[in-house]
């Protein structure tokens, strides 16, 4: 029982994936695609006498393309197999046993293309950029955030300060880091309490719309009670660490359909993502999210402290953005139906002097967060805020910043200290 099937064209209601594949010593690719499509869908490392042939007919993953130049398989699921409302589910298939097999030395999901039933059964974004475009009347320019550091340590009322600093000085989005919870230094009903002050605060000094992005990740149970929480004091955003909290706590989350938009930390993906044998691409994980219905997401920044190549990320950027997406070198073509674009999150390592190129790389309908870049400005968060916005003035502007800090002394004394 062979599931090798290079004849097979697949339907447009197949679930598609594109691995990475090496077999183990002695082994070719030919045998190693026969084993991920066996395990992946209805078969096992042996004979089964329950295994009736109408039923392997009907279920069987089949392997239609085999690469030997690049070491890739494609092979098409028929939708039968999954409870299409059970991402959980589907994961567990496609991209479950298969990867502690000995059948492959190294197995790695490039792509996967989600077919129209699957993408219908999904609610997608809330918002998504244009949403998220109209709730802070940022038309035409990139977002600035910063997050909050040193990420854990600051008192309840010094994280309020500095995040009132930050608005100030200009930037539009301030972020709990990953790790920050409700450690007893920081609680989160006193956190949310005492930042939506200094929120409402700057939003009456500058005029400006100001975000907000609290951390809600938690065992299940209590992440709802702090969304119910965010909601009733009327936050906008929430931020899950969604790798860690993971897709049946995501789906979940989504289906309770709360007013707050969904910030998408990405925190624990390398763990899955950065071996480039082995696991599932960010690529792959982004589409998950966009289809569970993120409305902002860590793609990665192509300059910075993070791993990923600018075309990397900006693919990553396109697969959340675009509808359809085309089909690229080991991306299937995808196609979104009424599925939002998600607003792509730059962030890792930035600062001012790095606007321009992150601008140019990923485009306008993108968040450039900087932590260290803002706070570690030689005169403080206020005045690293507005070397942030100096930045981008000059970079909507097309002046070179090193002549736009002729004039602007915050943006000057960042490049003097991060740009060497």
């Amino acid at each position: 029982m062979s599931y090798i099937d290079l004849g097979y064209d697949p339907k447009d209601s197949d679930l598609l994936v594109w691995f990475y594949a090496e077999p183990p010593e002695g082994k070719n690719l030919k045998y190693a695609a026969d084993r991920i499509a066996e395990e992946s869908s209805i078969g096992t490392w042996t004979d089964l006498k329950t295994l009736l042939p109408d039923i392997w007919n009907k279920l069987r993953a089949r392997v239609y393309e085999i690469d030997e130049n690049s070491g890739t398989v494609k092979i098409a699921y028929p939708l039968e197999l999954f409870e299409i409302e059970n991402m959980p589910a589907i994961l567990a298939s496609v991209a479950g046993n298969v990867f502690g097999m000995k059948s492959v030395e190294n197995l790695r999901v490039l792509d996967i293309r989600l077919p129209e039933d699957i993408i219908e059964a999904y609610p997608g974004p809330k918002y998504g950029v244009q949403g998220i475009r109209e709730m802070t009347g940022v038309k035409n320019r990139p977002f600035l955030g910063t997050i909050i550091k040193p990420k854990l340590g600051l008192p309840t009322e010094m994280h309020a300060k500095v995040a009132y600093e930050a608005w100030v000085g200009g930037l539009d989005i301030v972020k709990d880091d990953e790790n920050l919870s409700s450690q007893g230094f920081n609680p989160f009903e006193d956190r949310l309490a005492q930042t939506l002050e200094m929120k409402d605060r700057a939003e009456e000094e500058t005029g400006e719309k100001k975000i907000y992005l609290v951390n809600i990740t938690a065992p299940y149970e209590e992440m709802i009670r702090r969304a119910e929480l965010v909601e009733e004091m009327g936050n906008e955003y929430v931020m899950i660490d969604v790798v860690i909290a993971g897709f049946s706590a995501v789906q979940s989350y989504r289906e309770e359909d709360y007013s707050m938009a969904i910030h998408a930390h990405r925190a624990m993906h390398a763990a899955i993502t950065r071996n480039p044998k082995h696991g599932i691409t960010m690529l792959t994980l982004a589409k998950i999210y966009r289809l569970l219905g993120v409305d902002n997401l860590h793609i990665g920044t192509a300059v910075g402290k993070m791993e990923g190549t600018a075309q990397d990320v900006r693919g990553i950027r396109d697969e959340i953005q675009m509808n359809p997406v085309p089909a690229a070198e080991f991306r299937f073509e995808q196609k979104w139906g009424h599925i939002k674009p998600v607003l792509a999150v730059a962030s890792g390592g930035l600062h001012p002097g790095h606007i321009p190129a992150v601008v140019d790389i990923l485009g306008r309908d993108i968040v450039i967060q900087a932590g260290g870049g803002v706070h570690g400005h030689p005169d403080g968060t206020r005045a690293g805020a507005k070397a942030m916005r100096q930045a981008l003035e000059a970079t909507m502007e097309g002046i070179p910043l090193d002549e736009y800090a002729k004039d602007h002394e915050e943006l000057r004394k960042a490049l003097e200290k991060f740009v060497k």
